[in-house]
C-alpha cells in the first residue's frame, strides 16, 4: 500500500527504512530542541544555531507509527517548532525548515513534497546562487527537473550534489554533536597538608583517574591546571602546558612534582583541585632508516629540571622576532615537531661573535674602510661590499643605527663589521664560512 499524504494527520503505515531522522526547527531555541531530542536520540546533530536533527530508528517499535512518534515529540518540545521526518537528515532538515507543522516524507516521495520549497534554503556557493538566478530556477522541483549531465557539466561537483538534495536523495551521516567533557577532580582534606610527600600521594590518585578517563575516550591532555586552596593564604596555582599530548600518569606526576619542588606553597593545603585538558591524542610514524628521537615523555621531564635549576625563561628553543635588529630572538617552548625544512644546498653562513669586538677602521675618502686593527687581527681590506644601513626601534626607546660592510682581508678571511652611529664605534660582527 502507497503512502497517500505527506502530512502526520493521515495514515502511513507501511513505510519502512532502513534508517529515519528527524528535524526540530525553531528560531532561537536551539537548546530545547536538543534536549528534547536527547529524549528519544543519543545520535544528535545541531544543524545549525534553530535546527536539531536526531536518528530515531528503532522508535516504531516502542511508539508505534510515525504520526505517534511525531506527536510524542512535538508534546515533548514544549514550543512551537517544525517537525520533519525522513529517510536522510538533509530531506528533513529542509522540510523542517520550508514547511510549518509536521511533515512526514514517505521514502521514494521526498522529491515532490519538497518540490515547491525555494532554493535559497539549499545553501551553497554564491557563483552556484547566481548561476540558478541567471536561469530563472527559483524552487526545488525546478532544479530536480534539470539534466543531471548539463547541471554537473556547468556548475561542477556541487551543482550535481545540490541537485541531489532538491530531489530529497541526498545521504550522509550525522555530524554528532559532542557534549564537552570536563576531567576534573576536587578533594577536600579533613586535614591540611604542608609536606611534598604526602600531596604527591593524593594528586598520585587524582591523576591517575583522570588519566583513565580519558583514556576511555581516547583522548590525551597537553595542559594541566593545579589550584591549591590554602590555609589562612590565597590560592596557590601552577599551570603546564605540554609540548605534544600525553597520557602517562607517571610523567604527569612528576612534571607536577618539580613545578611544586621548584615553587612550593606558601601554607598548609586544605583543598586540591586539579584539571586535565582533553586534545586528540597524537599519532606518530617511525622512520625505518633514520634514528628514533627521544621520547617526548623523557624529555619534558628532562627539560623541567633543567627549568627548575636556571629558571624558565632561560629554557626553550630560539624564536626570530618580527624585526631587522641584529639577534632579535626570544625564547619559545621547545616542541618535538620534525617541522624544520633542510637547506636545499649549502650557503654561505655568518658565524657571529658575542660579544661583537670592538676595532679601529680606517677608511678612505669615499667612506670605504681601508685598513683595520681589532683583538682577533689587522690588516688591509683586499675588498669590501656595503654599506648596508639599517636602524629601527627609535619609537621604543631600545633603538639602534648600524652601517655594516662585508671586508675581506687576508689574514682574516671574510668578515662582517658595522659602525655603531649611537657609541661611535666600529664592531667586527662575525666571519664567514
Amino acid at each position: 500500500m502507497r503512502p497517500k499524504s505527506s502530512r502526520a494527520g493521515e495514515a502511513i503505515h507501511d513505510l519502512t527504512v532502513v534508517f529515519m531522522f528527524a528535524c526540530l526547527h525553531a528560531p532561537g531555541n536551539l537548546a530545547l530542541l536538543v534536549e528534547c531530542a536527547g529524549h528519544f536520540s543519543p545520535l544528535i546533530e545541531e544543524t545549525s544555531p534553530d535546527t536539531a536533527v536526531f536518528d530515531i530508528r528503532g522508535l516504531q517499535r516502542i511508539c508505534g507509527t510515525l504520526e505517534k512518534i511525531a506527536a510524542e515529540i512535538q508534546r515533548r518540545v514544549g514550543i512551537t517548532a517544525n517537525l520533519a521526518i525522513a529517510a536522510n537528515p538533509d530531506a528533513a532538515v529542509h522540510a523542517a525548515r520550508g514547511l510549518g507543522g509536521v511533515t512526514i516524507l514517505p521514502s521514494g516521495r521526498e522529491g515532490d513534497i519538497l518540490a515547491p520549497l525555494p532554493t535559497y534554503l539549499l545553501g551553497g556557493s554564491p557563483e552556484f546562487a547566481r548561476a540558478l538566478d541567471l536561469w530563472g530556477i527559483r524552487t526545488f522541483g525546478e532544479l530536480a527537473a534539470l539534466p543531471p549531465l548539463g547541471v554537473a557539466a556547468r556548475l561542477g561537483e556541487e551543482g550535481a550534489h545540490m541537485q541531489q538534495l532538491a530531489r530529497g536523495d541526498g545521504s550522509r551521516q550525522l555530524r554528532l554533536r559532542v557534549d564537552q567533557q570536563v576531567f576534573r577532580e576536587e578533594r577536600e582534606l579533613e586535614d591540611a597538608v604542608d609536606l611534598l610527600e604526602p600531596l604527591l600521594f593524593l594528586l598520585s590518585q587524582m591523576i591517575n583517574d583522570l588519566c583513565e578517563r580519558l583514556r576511555f575516550y581516547g583522548l590525551s591532555t597537553n595542559e594541566i591546571y593545579l589550584r591549591l586552596k590554602l590555609e589562612r593564604a590565597s590560592d596557590h596555582t601552577a599551570g603546564l602546558r605540554l609540548p605534544v599530548p600525553m597520557l602517562n600518569s607517571k610523567v604527569l606526576l612528576k612534571l607536577l612534582q618539580l613545578e611544586l619542588k621548584g615553587r612550593p606553597p606558601q601554607a598548609p593545603i586544605e583543598k586540591i583541585e586539579l584539571e586535565l585538558m582533553p586534545v586528540a591524542p597524537r599519532t606518530t610514524q617511525h622512520s625505518l632508516f633514520l634514528p628514533s628521537s627521544p621520547e617526548p615523555e623523557k624529555l619534558e621531564i628532562t627539560l623541567a629540571r633543567i627549568r627548575a635549576m636556571v629558571g624558565a625563561a632561560n629554557v626553550g628553543a630560539p624564536e626570530l622576532l618580527n624585526s631587522h635588529r641584529p639577534d632579535a630572538i626570544c625564547m619559545g617552548q621547545l616542541t618535538t615537531s620534525k617541522g624544520a625544512i633542510p637547506a636545499l644546498s649549502p650557503k654561505l653562513a655568518l658565524r657571529r661573535f658575542r660579544p661583537p669586538y670592538p676595532a679601529q677602521v680606517w677608511c678612505t675618502d669615499y667612506g670605504k674602510p681601508a685598513r683595520i686593527f681589532s683583538p682577533i687581527g689587522a690588516g688591509v681590506v683586499v675588498a669590501c661590499a656595503g654599506p648596508w644601513r639599517t636602524s629601527g626601534d627609535w619609537w621604543t626607546g631600545g633603538i639602534w643605527d648600524h652601517q655594516e660592510w662585508d671586508i675581506e682581508i687576508q689574514s682574516m678571511g671574510v668578515s662582517r663589521i658595522y659602525q655603531d652611529y649611537l657609541q661611535r664605534q666600529w664592531f667586527i660582527e662575525g666571519s664567514y664560512d
